[in-house]
């Protein structure tokens, strides 16, 4: 089967569950001078708890930066990140990368798994990471909502992979985070696979309120959301509320890439 084109059915549900993600007067600048880089020009964007959101544009218009700055991967050169009332940007590392761990999943492109753990152990990861017990029903849980319960005991290279993505996706829901990112989570693969893993995302929107923020660069991926916004330049350009795929095609064939 293949990705439809049309934009799908999206329940309406509470939001209880998610977290706001917002940002105000965001700048990213790499390097200094001449060489200077501003990767990010003072974007305000807000993402509503519980709601699917695809981030768009063209190579080197900051998508990517945004999302990692967002998900407090990435340091700001100024302007403010907020996780609903908390302003992570004014966090010490340490405090940040705990807040990471229990309120936040992510998910992306290169899948990031240890090759030398087997699949269960790798949805496991974030568990041992931050010193906690590890709830193997849980993690069974997590494998099962993505179809691979059975092959937890395999190691990631016996696996195609559609299947190590949805290991990685697995592992972003094993601790229920209240908010997904996916830096291009289906760039890697075929049609079929990346519908499966994109529903796995707008049902996890859809049946517990998650917030999920994607950056993607294909418009059909970006159908699933309930709203794309645009980057160029660093800057916010377009914001389209549950478009199609060739609205979204349409939009961005103006944009240079």
């Amino acid at each position: 089967m293949s990705l439809s084109t049309g934009s799908p059915v999206r329940p309406t549900v509470g939001s209880e569950s998610g977290l706001e993600v917002r940002t105000e007067n965001l700048h990213r600048t790499y390097g200094r001078g001449r060489d200077a880089v501003k990767a990010l020009r003072g974007v305000d964007v807000s993402f509503a708890a519980g709601t699917f959101t695809a981030v768009m544009g063209p190579s080197g218009s900051g998508k990517s930066t945004l999302l990692h700055c967002m998900a407090g991967m990435d340091r700001q050169t100024a302007g403010t990140v907020h996780w609903g009332a908390t302003e992570i940007t004014a966090l010490p590392e340490r405090r940040l990368a705990q807040l990471r761990r229990v309120e936040a999943g992510f998910i992306f492109q290169s899948y990031n798994l240890m090759p030398s753990m087997t699949v269960e152990q790798n949805v496991a990861l974030p568990a041992r990471l931050a010193g906690t017990r590890v709830d193997w029903d849980a993690v069974t849980e997590a494998l099962a909502q993505v179809g691979l319960a059975d092959r937890r005991k395999e190691r990631p290279g016996r696996l195609s992979g559609g299947q190590q993505q949805r290991v990685a996706v697995a592992r972003a829901l094993f601790s229920r985070p209240r908010i997904l990112f996916a830096d291009e989570p289906t760039g890697a693969l075929d049609r079929s696979t990346s519908r499966d893993v994109l529903w796995l995302l707008r049902e996890r929107v859809d049946t517990e309120g998650r917030t999920c923020v994607m950056v993607t660069h294909d418009p059909v991926a970006a159908s699933f959301a309930d709203r794309v916004v645009v980057l160029a330049d660093g800057v916010l350009v377009d914001d389209l509320v549950r478009p199609s795929a060739a609205l979204i095609a349409e939009k961005l064939s103006g944009l240079a890439c």
